[in-house]
């Protein structure tokens, strides 16, 4: 526990938390924003489509907003998370943090759990606000809070679920590039670009090879932390489990790949 607290304090004693936290609170509004927009404009444009109008029913528009935030929110995770690691390189204090102490995979394992703390943190944060204004929203959208639901609950618990598994994902990354600098770069512009061009990819071939296509667009991480939170079951998507196992199949990998490397390297 006390390994976890000095990262904590590594992190808190940085102006970058408090940098990233400033851009949060525009990128979350905006986020929130769209949905309203989103939830007020899709019923004029779902005409035959059924995952559109089921996407549409009460329940799940209550749980898009309740989870309001989770696409830039996990970036901060994921970016946060990866610096945990790469600040000790870029602070030259990698030696003395395993010389003071020795069991490396003890360093990673705090690492991760200081992780998994921000993430945490993060969720709550926007979770806390999506509770303050989703029921404003939706009252506004004439659908009630819909709190009595049982899958927006859900949602609100599996979204902290993506939150955790995105942090110890971003200490894998951070193990892996070990600037600082291009591990912000490359993860921010892998997690924005990459991502919509991934998913033009699967309609290209969704639209002109099969339609299978489609539903293997769960193995991007950020579709699968996207699946996890729906409320209910959509037409043509996968169960949200599938989800929730992919990432945390990307997750295991990214911890165990982590350690293995962090013991085995060389640090100067």
């Amino acid at each position: 526990m006390r390994l976890v607290q000095a990262e904590l304090f590594k992190i808190r004693t940085t102006s970058l938390w408090w940098i990233m936290a400033i851009i949060l609170v525009p990128l979350y509004a905006a986020s929130i924003l769209l949905n309203w927009l989103a939830a007020n404009v899709g019923g004029a444009a779902a005409g035959d489509n059924e995952q559109v109008r089921v996407s549409l029913e009460p329940v799940n528009v209550a749980t898009n907003l309740y989870t309001s935030g989770q696409y830039f929110g996990i970036l901060i995770v994921l970016l946060l998370s990866a610096i945990v690691v790469t600040s000790e390189f870029f602070h030259l204090t990698a030696t003395t943090t395993f010389l003071v102490t020795p069991r490396r995979e003890s360093v990673v394992l705090a690492k991760f759990g200081a992780s998994v703390i921000v993430g945490l943190a993060v969720w709550a944060f926007t979770t806390v606000l999506n509770l303050i204004f989703a029921p404003l929203i939706l009252r506004d959208l004439g659908l009630g809070a819909q709190l009595g639901e049982p899958a927006v609950w859900r949602a609100v618990g599996l979204n902290a679920l993506a939150y955790l598994l995105w942090a110890v994902l971003g200490v894998g990354a951070g193990v892996l590039i070990r600037s600082q600098i291009a591990a912000t770069l490359v993860l921010a512009i892998t997690y924005v670009v990459g991502t919509q061009a991934v998913g033009i990819v699967f309609i290209l071939l969704s639209n002109n090879v099969a339609k299978w296509f489609e539903k293997l667009q769960v193995i991007v991480p950020t579709t699968a932390s996207q699946l996890m939170v729906s409320g209910t079951e959509l037409p043509g998507n996968p169960p949200r489990w599938v989800g929730a196992a992919v990432l945390i199949a990307y997750a295991v990998v990214g911890g165990v790949v982590g350690t293995m490397i962090t013991k085995s390297r060389d640090i100067s």
